[in-house]
């Protein structure tokens, strides 16, 4: 069992920092909202709806995408195509055209590389186009897992950069689960440290970041 008894809470519009070591359980939290991983025991609410019995692809109709860990694009499409994939729900052909400019606004190397394959991309631009994937299909939740992972230090504050603006700008609702605690605590306006499945600590961005305890018992830095 990798979660045992986990409760936690992610407001709308907020951005929530899910912190912890490797094997802690951050993955299969994100995994369990997605649906790809059902609770035995439970029970999970998005926007007033019970979602734990749902399927995969109904939770991302109802608006929540994750972004996996490992990015897991489609190495033999292009940028664009991939984009394209990441609406795969929606009908509206003008919408997702406008969708995909959108999120060269946001990241525009990809727009310089719309015609690449994805597998040739650097690891940030693949993991810009993973978190653009995600975007095409007009979330309301959504679910970042360990988007710094394998990155250097100042693409790293890029892409957190961009999700910061992403929350103020349109309001997005980010959790994010993340082994750079500093990295995510800049941003997070809560967070909960997990330890062996459980919620060992609670606090808000601010006081996690600077609780000296916190940081050396769990977060490792």
């Amino acid at each position: 069992m990798a979660l045992r008894g986990v409760s936690l809470e992610v407001p709308e519009g907020a951005i929530i920092a899910l912190l912890g070591a490797n094997g802690a359980g951050k993955s299969t939290t994100l995994r369990t909202i997605s649906g790809l991983v059902h609770p035995v025991r439970g029970h999970i609410e998005f926007m007033g709806r019970s979602i734990e019995k749902l399927s995969p692809d109904r939770i991302v109709r109802l608006g929540i995408s994750q972004v996996p860990e490992g990015r897991q694009i489609f190495v033999e499409l292009n940028v664009v195509e991939n984009l394209k994939l990441g609406a795969f729900i929606r009908s509206d052909s003008k919408g997702v055209r406008a969708d995909i400019e959108r999120v060269f606004h946001y990241f525009p190397v990809l727009e310089q590389r719309q015609s690449q394959m994805a597998g040739t991309l650097s690891g940030g631009e693949q993991q810009m186009l993973a978190i653009g994937r995600a975007l095409m299909a007009r979330p309301r939740l959504l679910l970042l897992d360990e988007p710094s992972l394998g990155l250097a230090p100042l693409i790293m504050q890029e892409i957190f950069g961009i999700v910061k603006t992403l929350n103020e700008s349109e309001g997005l609702t980010v959790l994010v689960v993340e082994q750079n605690a500093g990295l995510a605590l800049g941003v997070a306006e809560y967070g909960y440290v997990l330890e062996i499945g459980r919620i060992a600590v609670e606090d808000s961005g601010e006081n996690l970041r600077k609780n000296d305890a916190v940081r050396r018992s769990y977060l490792g830095y």
